[in-house]
């Protein structure tokens, strides 16, 4: 059984002249993370493999849970694949990583993340928001053999508000 983990970058700024992969986080970002890491406590067990974008954005967003769950440093990784904005090209990366890890928790962008809930998942969400995060639980013993999961969480900063 493979268990994902998808999780949207948290709310972003556009204030300074930054190229996309630099935006930093808004303040909001911070207490949103802090609201759905302990909510989501409550499903995480470990071991659990984290795996981010390398925009600054999400990056920073899956150090926040990197340090909220207590994960170490040989489960975390950056995949600079992790920072497109196509569904095919997330789908590939998760497809490919390895089987030994049954949790993954994936960091990145929309529309990448909403489009890739409703086709792997069971229950539609019409927008994966900023921090959002979505378990997707698959019967299956290959990442590469992923498609029809059962969408068994989600968690958005607005209910915890």
């Amino acid at each position: 059984m493979k268990k994902l983990i998808l999780v949207r970058h948290g709310k972003s700024s556009w204030e300074n002249n930054l190229p996309d992969d630099k935006r930093p986080l808004k303040k909001r970002a911070y207490t949103d993370a802090e609201l759905i890491i302990k909510a989501f406590k409550l499903y995480a067990n470990k071991p659990l493999k984290l795996i981010s974008s390398k925009a600054v954005r999400a990056l920073e967003t899956a150090k926040l849970f990197k340090k909220g769950l207590a994960i170490e440093d040989k489960d975390f990784k950056i995949i600079d694949d992790l920072y497109t904005f196509d569904e095919d090209e997330l789908l590939s990366v998760i497809r490919n990583q390895p089987d030994e890890n049954n949790k993954l928790m994936i960091f990145g962008h929309n529309p990448a993340m909403t489009i890739l809930v409703n086709l792997l998942g069971d229950k539609e969400v019409d927008n994966l928001p900023t921090t959002g995060l979505v378990v997707i639980d698959f019967e299956v013993d290959k990442w590469k053999d992923i498609a029809e999961g059962k969408t068994l969480v989600t968690l958005f900063p607005r209910t915890f508000k």
